[in-house]
């Protein structure tokens, strides 16, 4: 090997031992510094590994007591984020192995943990201990022991007297244990028509409560009917007692008359649905009704015992032309419209107006009717208010005409009761 090959192999070698120098002494940024406090730490050293999600991203770095908490300083790596109210948790792989300090959960946004950040006790968790453990057992046992529950033999009697009564009902147990399942789920599928129903509950007791003076005066008001129905009690006794004996008659009434009772609903129905077809005429009739009746009492003349209305006969007559033609043809413009014209052409409007006014029928009616009622005006009061009633007589009556002094005037046809509706002394 030649010098100058050996030159070039220490040259290598000065650049990497240069370059491992480099390395371990060059300054790196310093990792995030936390402080945590558990209530033990046992397994845990410096040095102990800093994990998140299983990686390691630091370590340990001191351990110390502090009366009833130990706090644990360690660092994290610079590139890896915690979330800044991250928790701390002492984590046992197994029974022999070393511990470490577990940070959870695993970043994913937020505000991070920064240097110097504590983490309070409430924030972390240690491990049940196997000594723990097995002391607790201990002390169950002594608990239950000769020395214990079991000193009087309490306990035997418990388990003895529990095997007996649980002997041979291993499946009522299963069906139990079943239905109580079913229960659960049907309260969990219906949870919130139960939160509902709670809810609702709420409410209701949140009123009651605020209107209690309100419910205690129904308390009261109920206080005293239930005193008065108290002595009342042998009153109520016999008219329950009444009404039981009614009952049973209506009942044997009913079943005798079953087909009676029968026939009659049935032709009650009929009639009720005959009212109920005709139920516009009826209504049209009840509205109707206390108008006609008004005009009825009104038309009446208790003097001459008639219903007096006012006819328009002048109308017909001025043209009685119009008036043939609607005698012979019907309603005008519905019969022969030609014959109508020929009568008006013969028979010229108001033609013979003057000799049918002039008619003595037309107007006997209303002379008489005029002269009684000047010979009423005329009448002394001391006149009898009632006429003398007539003779008997074998002879045939024969009417007489009334003279001008009547206080009335009787009309042949007339009718002082209305068809009955008015009393037959009705003046």
């Amino acid at each position: 090997m030649t010098n100058a090959v050996l030159n070039k192999i220490v040259a290598a070698m000065a650049v990497l031992a240069l370059a491992a120098g480099a390395y371990l002494w060059w300054p790196r940024p310093d990792g995030v510094t936390v402080t945590s406090d558990f209530t033990r730490a046992v397994g845990l050293y410096a040095g102990s590994d800093v994990r998140v999600l299983g990686v390691r991203v630091g370590e340990v770095t001191r351990v110390e007591p502090r009366g009833q908490t130990v706090r644990v300083t360690f660092e994290v790596d610079p590139d890896v984020k915690v979330p800044a109210q991250a928790k701390a948790a002492i984590v046992a792989p197994s029974l022999v192995s070393d511990r470490y300090v577990q940070l959870l959960p695993a970043y994913t946004s937020g505000p991070v943990m920064r240097d110097g950040a504590t983490i309070p006790k409430e924030r972390t968790a240690v491990p049940v201990e196997l000594d723990r453990i097995s002391q607790t057992l201990d002390d169950l046992l002594v608990a239950l022991g000769p020395e214990g529950a079991n000193k009087e033999g309490a306990l035997t009697r418990v388990l003895d007297t529990s095997a007996r009564n649980l002997e041979g009902n291993g499946a009522n147990l299963h069906e139990m244990n079943r239905s109580l399942s079913q229960a659960v789920q049907t309260f969990a599928e219906g949870r919130g028509d139960l939160f509902e129903t709670v809810k609702n509950l709420e409410t209701f007791t949140g009123m009651l409560a605020k209107n209690d003076a309100q419910v205690r005066r129904l308390n009261v008001d109920l206080s005293k009917v239930s005193d008065q129905l108290d002595g009342e009690r042998d009153d109520l006794s016999a008219a329950l007692k009444n009404l039981a004996v009614a009952l049973n008659e209506i009942s044997t009434f009913v079943k005798d008359n079953r087909t009676v009772l029968t026939e009659d609903i049935d032709k009650l129905t009929k009639l009720t649905s005959a009212v109920a077809a005709k139920r516009d005429t009826l209504a049209e009739t009840l509205d109707n009704a206390p108008v006609a009746l008004s005009n009825l009492q009104l038309a009446y003349n208790p003097a001459s015992g008639t219903l007096d209305t006012r006819a328009n006969i002048l109308g017909p007559l001025s043209d009685p032309a119009l008036l043939l033609c609607s005698l012979i043809t019907g309603a005008t413009n519905t019969g022969n419209t030609g014959l109508c014209s020929t009568l008006q052409q013969l028979i010229p409007e108001g033609g013979l107006l003057p000799g049918l006014i002039n008619l003595p029928g037309l107007s006997a009616v209303p002379q008489a009717y005029t002269q009684a009622a000047a010979a009423a005006k005329t009448a002394p009061s001391t006149a009898p208010a009632t006429a003398a009633a007539p003779a008997k007589s074998t002879a045939p009556a024969t009417a007489e005409k009334p003279s001008a002094t009547d206080a009335t005037v009787t009309i042949r046809g007339a009718d002082p009761t209305l068809g009955g509706l008015l009393p037959k002394d009705t003046p």
